[in-house]
């Protein structure tokens, strides 16, 4: 330990289970270093340690996600911010220090001497209840479908092994009726012996919407393979146990998607959000928890470069003018403005009409939705700024 500096650079190297803080001077000297489980009575007395250490304490961590949650709600409880040092910047400015050993104490020695070095690093706000509802709804309705892709995937792959006709019969993603006939006739055999008037009776009596047609192309698929497959009985149950999976997560994502769209509604620019055409409650909801607090923005470049909708350059001798994505985004931002935009080519009016006139030019689709993407930024910014409903009318000039 050091006597009492008037500045330090705090880095936090989060866990889940504990974080490693290491504080530096002026001189990049180590003030303070020690392992502090993630707990309230432990992050307290860190806490207060360090703030004793100096008059001015910055703080830096390379999570801002669960792990770190507690010790940043307790760092604004006490007025102070943090600001978030991604991991590859850890990662790449670790090549600048002396050894080759990695531990928590030197990344977070690292984290603070680069917060030390550089002043660029966005603050971490912590969420208000609604946001932090919102960032824990989306992100569990992403993992909702994360599982139901994978479980699609098996799906076709294990009846692809025994009834591949069935498998190309339906598109699973979309038929729920289809998912319903698997959870009771995997196999040939087993659909000839049913029948055309029982399966679509059986299909009816579970509200398969058109039964006759889904009993139709299923039996026309049975009459295409005779033969039966190696291990069809354990895959026939497998099959029938992951339709019945795929079925009940189906309605807990309806359940999920109608939580976020009550909860969107109650933040007080939900409708000039959604009045964005492309933007309906669950992208305003991504756009919500990606964005954070809006007068982060002065204008609309700096939402549209914190979503990586502003190339930069990467000039190199003679070779100028080479225009590139940012590595440094918000992934999660892109992705809102980028699906919003591409939604809103469906329909005609000036989002469609931007779209082709940037095909006209020669652009590629995602080049044209990108660029449409970038466009729409300055939109949804202005009418956050204003509190106005989009409208295909200009506004009026705004006083002076």
């Amino acid at each position: 330990m050091t006597d009492n500096q008037t500045r330090l650079w705090v880095g936090i190297d989060a866990g889940k289970a504990h974080h490693w803080l290491v504080a530096v001077g002026d001189t990049g000297a180590t003030a303070w270093s020690r392992k502090v489980h993630n707990d309230e009575s432990e992050i307290l007395t860190a806490l207060g340690e360090i703030l004793d250490l100096a008059d001015e304490v910055h703080w830096a961590v390379d999570i801002a996600g669960t792990a770190s949650a507690l010790f940043l709600a307790l760092l604004a409880a006490h007025g102070q911010r943090a600001v978030y040092v991604p991991g590859r910047t850890v990662n790449r400015m670790s090549g600048a220090y002396r050894g080759e050993a990695k531990t928590d104490a030197r990344d977070a020695y690292v984290i603070a001497d680069t917060a030390r070095l550089r002043r660029d690093f966005d603050s971490i706000d912590v969420p208000a209840q609604l946001a932090a509802d919102l960032a824990l709804l989306t992100g569990y309705r992403s993992d909702l479908i994360a599982d139901r892709v994978r479980m699609l995937n098996r799906l076709r792959d294990v009846l692809t092994g025994i009834f591949p006709a069935l498998e190309r019969a339906f598109d699973y993603a979309d038929h729920k009726g289809a998912l319903i006939l698997l959870t009771g006739y995997q196999t040939p055999a087993a659909l000839r012996r049913r029948g055309q008037a029982r399966l679509t009776a059986w299909l009816a009596g579970r509200n398969v919407r058109n039964p006759d047609s889904v009993a139709a192309t299923a039996l026309q698929a049975a009459k295409t393979q005779q033969t039966t497959l190696p291990g069809q009985d354990v895959a026939a149950g497998i099959v029938a146990d992951i339709a019945a999976q795929l079925l009940a997560l189906v309605e807990r994502l309806k359940h999920v998607d109608h939580q976020i769209r009550q909860t969107f509604r109650t933040h007080p620019q939900a409708h000039i959000i959604e009045s964005l055409p492309g933007m309906g409650p669950i992208l305003g909801a991504e756009f919500i928890v990606a964005a954070g607090d809006m007068a982060a923005y002065p204008d609309a470049g700096h939402l549209a470069s914190a979503a990586g909708l502003v190339p930069v350059p990467r000039d190199s001798g003679r070779r100028t003018g080479n225009l590139h994505r940012p590595k440094r985004y918000s992934r999660r931002l892109r992705r809102v403005f980028y699906l919003s935009a591409q939604t809103s080519i469906i329909r005609e009016g000036p989002n469609r009409d931007y779209y082709l006139k940037k095909r006209g030019e020669g652009c590629k689709h995602v080049q044209a939705v990108i660029a449409l993407a970038r466009r729409r930024v300055n939109v949804l910014w202005a009418l956050l700024r204003d509190g106005r409903l989009y409208s295909t009318q200009p506004p009026l000039a705004r006083p002076a």
